[in-house]
């Protein structure tokens, strides 16, 4: 299975850039596709309809302003959405994370902080690991490896007082 990453623009490319490494890490492959819920909605409605063919588990859609796209996408889905809100005007992403977040009951998008790349290809890895027990062992490394580095950052600090 891989992840569908769908950004509204190519100006969240840099931002969403960090969640295909981290899927990288976890050998899940990823497809990034340039779409628009207000601009290319047909685009959008296609590409979602034929995920499954191409192997699709879930998506990470990634927008900013009135970031529709995570909705527009889990409108024609049943499999998992994860919002990444971008913070693309002087609203610092206020505005895309609220239309992201306030979804109408039995639509969910399961919305990540503001430019929350890292941690929407997290979860998507948590979402694949239900019904992977070597994905589930990575992710306890990961988790390991992530506790590892604070207690090296720790000792550190304690160094220098």
């Amino acid at each position: 299975m891989k992840v569908a990453i769908v950004i509204g623009s190519d100006s969240d490319w840099p931002i969403m850039k960090p969640a295909v490494e981290i899927l990288k890490q976890f050998d899940i492959a990823s497809e990034v596709v340039v779409a628009s819920a207000h601009r290319t909605p047909a685009k959008v409605r296609d590409f979602v309809l034929s995920a499954p063919e191409h192997g699709i588990g879930a998506f990470i859609s990634a927008a900013g302003m009135a970031a529709h796209l995570g909705g527009v996408i889990a409108s024609y889905t049943t499999l998992p959405v994860i919002g990444v809100p971008i913070n693309a005007t002087s609203l610092n992403g206020m505005d895309a994370l609220l239309s992201t977040v306030q979804m109408p009951p039995g639509i969910p998008v399961a919305t990540m902080a503001i430019n929350g790349a890292k941690n929407a290809a997290l979860f998507a890895v948590e979402i694949f690991a239900v019904a992977d027990a070597d994905l589930q062992k990575k992710l306890k490394a990961y988790r390991e490896k992530l506790a590892a580095e604070v207690d090296k950052k720790a000792a550190h600090v304690a160094a220098q007082l």
